[in-house]
């Protein structure tokens, strides 16, 4: 019992000289530390005393805090303007959505050519004719192919251009003609829809001449497609147009008073008849797109029915794509022939073509949404009539909002 009480208290007295000891360690690290932050403030102090009560030397400290901020300033600030200056002359202008020239001259070099080189065949082996997945009324793409030519011999003689207005309902193909004229006709093309000029305000005016003046640059000649026209380019005596708007509109009408050598003018609209005098005035040639007919809505569920179907999950150029990217399963076709896909064109009486690739991008997930991965007769029926009852819904609609309007 003794010789416990005994090692119990030789244990106290160990834990004691431990604890007295870090105690001790702890004093002399914070007295360390004390002195030498009060041994840096004391050379800080001198160093201030020394320069205040030093007229010279206060005149050099200030001099150069002073030259520092001034340099940082200066070197950020002039970045800024030379970067906004270079960016103003060479860069692409805010109101482009989508162009064939790069954001800058030399960034659109090397997608060209890859470009070039990838579509060079395939663009003329989709349908038959030369011109992309553009599939339209016989008439109308007979009409567009000689402008298309019509064009590439006015800019080969340097003769002025002609606009063009295309009007129509939505999706029937206008932007998708508009981007293959340009290529057939060998010219750059510029994409902007007029929405987006109204949020612009008074800035409107000046973005409308550096497009004008970016679009001038185009050593190819550049075709300017302007989607939803009307937006901004509408009569200028409705009530509801903004100064801003008027304005935006004016510049317009300053920049296109003649013909161009250097610039196509294309508008697309579905409301041709709100567009200003002035504007339809600056139009040569007028080209009406309107519903596809049966033969081809036709075409167009042969042509989507491959792009979304056939080719599912079939391997892309691109081996850093491959790599990330997860690949798309194979959708097996059974028994879809052309009669059933002209029973569906029959069907679709009034939809556009954009709503035809809607069709087929919903048949696509209908049938990733089946066990089987498999296209059959049945499932493609039922999901063309779940469209045509929903395409008619929509039109009730639509009629409805019209009559209260």
């Amino acid at each position: 019992m003794a010789e416990a009480e005994g090692r119990a208290h030789e244990a106290k007295l160990a834990e004691e000289v431990n604890r007295r000891m870090l105690v001790d360690r702890a004093n002399a690290e914070r007295e360390k530390w004390v002195a030498a932050i009060n041994t840096t403030f004391d050379h800080i102090g001198g160093g201030l005393r020394a320069i205040l009560t030093d007229q010279n030397k206060l005149v050099v400290a200030v001099g150069g805090l002073t030259a520092l901020a001034a340099g940082i300033y200066t070197t950020r600030e002039g970045a800024r303007v030379i970067w906004g200056y270079v960016d103003r002359i060479l860069g692409q202008p805010s109101l482009i959505r989508e162009s064939s020239r790069g954001k800058y001259p030399w960034s659109g070099i090397f997608s060209r050519a890859m470009s070039s080189l990838r579509n060079g065949d395939k663009t003329s082996s989709k349908n038959g004719n030369g011109f992309g997945d553009v599939i339209l009324h016989p008439s109308l793409q007979k009409r567009i192919q000689q402008l298309s030519g019509a064009t590439a011999n006015t800019k080969a003689h340097q003769a002025p251009f002609r606009n063009m207005l295309f009007y129509g309902p939505p999706g029937t193909g206008k932007t998708m003609a508009a981007r293959e004229l340009a290529r057939k006709s060998g010219l750059d093309y510029a994409l902007m829809t007029g929405g987006d000029v109204a949020p612009l305000g008074p800035q409107a005016v000046t973005k409308i001449h550096q497009l004008f003046d970016w679009a001038k640059k185009s050593k190819r000649g550049l075709l300017l497609f302007i989607d939803e026209a009307d937006a901004f380019l509408c009569e200028r005596n409705k009530t509801y147009m903004s100064e801003a708007q008027r304005s935006a509109l004016n510049a317009l009408l300053f920049r296109t008073g003649d013909q161009s050598k250097d610039i196509v003018l294309a508008l697309a609209t579905n409301r041709p008849g709100d567009l200003d005098s002035a504007v339809a005035d600056r139009i040569d040639e007028v080209l009406e797109f309107p519903l596809p007919g049966e033969d081809e809505r036709f075409k167009l569920l042969k042509l989507y029915l491959d792009k979304y179907i056939a080719q599912a999950g079939s391997r892309k150029p691109g081996l850093l794509q491959n790599l990330f990217k997860k690949q798309q399963q194979k959708i097996e076709i059974k028994g879809l022939t052309d009669d059933i896909l002209r029973e569906a064109a029959a069907k679709t009486e009034g939809f556009s073509g954009r709503e035809i690739a809607k069709l087929m991008a919903s048949v696509q997930a209908a049938v990733y949404g089946s066990e089987s991965c498999v296209l059959d007769p049945n499932l493609f029926r039922e999901v063309v009539d779940y469209k045509v009852a929903e395409h008619q819904q929509r039109r009730k609609l639509a009629g409805a909002d019209g009559d209260r309007a």
